[in-house]
C-alpha cells in the first residue's frame, strides 16, 4: 500500500513523502508525488503510533478483571485515540487476583486479538509506600520479594516488562536488581523515597519514574524529593500524566522544559471509565471512584485524585496548545521515549524503513482521522 501527505513526522520534522507498506511493514520512504498512491491525505500530519505504556483500561474493561473480551475489546477500540501499542497496566491487589489478570493478558497475548498491540504487562504495585499509595488499596501492599514477583512472572509467561514500585522498601534492592538483570524496567512510582535514595535506586538499576509529580515526594529547594530526582537524572525516564489535571499546564510546560526532548513519557493512566459517560461510577481496586465533567476519575470517599480517562491524541494537543512545549519533545513522549524505554524502538516508536507500519492521522485539531496498526486501517 502507498500512502501520501505533504506533512509525514520523519527524523524530527514534518516532510512530504510517500510511505510505502507490505506485510505490516514500512518498506520504502518515497519522495511526495513521485508515483501513484492508495490514499492521500494532502496537508494532514501522520506521525507514528501513539505508545501508551501506563493505562489501566477502558470501556468498562480494567486489566485486574482478567476477562479476555474485556481485553479484546480494549485492544480493539483504543486505535480511536491513535494508540498502537500499550502496556496492560495492574492495580495492587491480592496475589490470586493479580496472578489471573496476567494470566488473562498472557493467554490473550497468545490466542491473537484486534487492533493495538499489547506489548506487555505494566505490574504497578503492590511493592508500594503506604503514604503515598493513591488510589491503590492498602490492604494489599506487601514488601517486594524475588519469590512473589517470579510467581507472577511465571503466571504471564515472562509478559511483565514495567514494574512500578517503591525502590526504598526494596531492601539492598534485591528486587531492583533482579528485575533489572531479567529486562524488567524498575520504575519509582507511589514511593516516599528521597532524593537521596532515589539516586542510590538509579545506581542499582531503576531506569523510570511513574507519573511524575503525582504519588512521589514533592520537589523543595532543600529537599529535592522524587520530583528533583525526576528533574536532575538527565537519563531517567518519567511517565507523565498529560490530562491538564494530574499536573497544570504549567508544571507540564517545567518538566518538559527541564528534561528535554528524549525522556519524558506521556501516559494515560486511564482506567475502565475511559469512554463513560460524565457521572459513571466505577470500583477500581476495591474503591469506588466517579468521574468528574473534566473527564478525572476521583475517590467518592476522599476525593483524590484516582486516574484519568486521557485520550493521548488529547494529551498530545494539550502538550503543544495549552502547555506549550515544543511538538517534538510532545511527539517524542508518546512515540520514540515509550519505545527505548521498554526496548521496542528496534520496530516501534518512529517513521522509516523496516519499522512495523503503525501510523496516525491527525486532523489540525489533533482528532484522529485514521490509525494504522501494522499497515491495516482500524478506522
Amino acid at each position: 500500500m502507498l500512502i501520501q501527505s505533504k506533512k509525514i513526522w520523519i527524523a524530527d520534522q514534518f516532510i512530504a513523502a510517500i510511505i510505502a507498506t507490505e506485510n505490516g511493514k514500512i518498506t520504502d520512504i518515497l519522495p511526495y508525488g513521485s508515483k501513484p498512491v492508495d490514499v492521500d491525505y494532502g496537508d494532514k500530519r501522520i506521525v507514528p503510533g501513539f505508545l501508551d505504556i501506563h493505562c489501566h483500561g477502558a470501556f468498562e474493561f480494567d486489566t485486574n478483571d482478567a476477562n479476555e473480551e474485556g481485553l479484546r475489546n480494549w485492544t480493539k477500540n483504543i486505535v480511536s485515540e491513535g494508540v498502537t501499542g500499550f502496556l496492560a497496566t495492574t492495580i495492587t491487589q491480592s496475589e490470586e487476583v493479580l496472578t489471573k489478570a496476567v494470566a488473562n493478558v498472557a493467554k490473550v497475548m497468545e490466542d491473537g486479538y484486534e487492533g493495538a498491540e499489547i506489548l506487555g504487562i505494566h505490574f504497578e504495585g503492590p511493592y508500594l509506600d503506604m503514604v503515598y499509595k493513591g488510589a491503590q488499596p492498602e490492604q494489599y501492599i506487601v514488601k517486594p520479594t524475588v519469590e512473589q514477583f517470579e510467581r507472577y512472572q511465571a503466571a504471564a509467561k515472562g509478559h511483565i516488562v514495567y514494574l512500578t514500585m517503591a525502590t526504598e522498601t526494596d531492601e539492598d534492592f534485591a528486587l531492583t536488581r533482579y528485575l533489572t538483570e531479567h529486562g524488567v524496567v524498575v520504575s519509582i512510582g507511589h514511593s516516599a523515597a528521597t532524593y537521596e535514595q532515589a539516586v542510590m535506586a538509579y545506581a542499582h538499576g531503576a531506569r523510570s519514574m511513574t507519573h511524575v509529580y503525582n504519588g512521589m515526594t514533592p520537589f523543595n529547594h532543600r529537599a529535592n524529593g522524587l520530583v528533583g530526582a525526576a528533574y536532575r537524572i538527565r537519563t531517567m525516564y518519567g511517565e507523565i500524566i498529560c490530562d491538564g489535571n494530574h499536573s497544570t499546564p504549567a508544571a507540564l510546560n517545567n518538566y518538559f522544559m527541564s528534561k528535554g526532548p528524549d525522556y519524558c513519557i506521556m501516559i494515560s493512566d486511564a482506567l475502565m471509565a475511559k469512554g463513560t459517560p460524565v457521572g459513571s461510577k466505577f470500583i477500581f481496586g476495591g474503591n469506588e471512584i466517579v468521574i468528574y465533567p473534566d473527564g478525572s476519575a476521583h475517590l467518592t470517599s476522599t476525593g483524590g485524585l484516582a486516574g484519568s480517562t486521557l485520550r493521548i491524541n488529547q494529551g498530545l494537543r494539550i502538550l503543544v496548545e495549552e502547555a506549550m512545549v515544543p511538538f517534538n519533545y510532545a511527539i517524542n513522549s508518546c512515540t520514540i521515549n515509550p519505545a527505548r524505554c521498554i526496548g521496542v524502538d528496534d520496530r516501534k516508536g518512529a517513521i522509516g524503513v523496516g519499522k512495523d507500519a503503525d501510523l496516525v492521522v491527525l486532523d489540525t485539531d489533533y482528532s484522529v482521522i485514521q490509525t494504522y496498526c501494522m499497515g491495516e486501517a482500524k478506522l
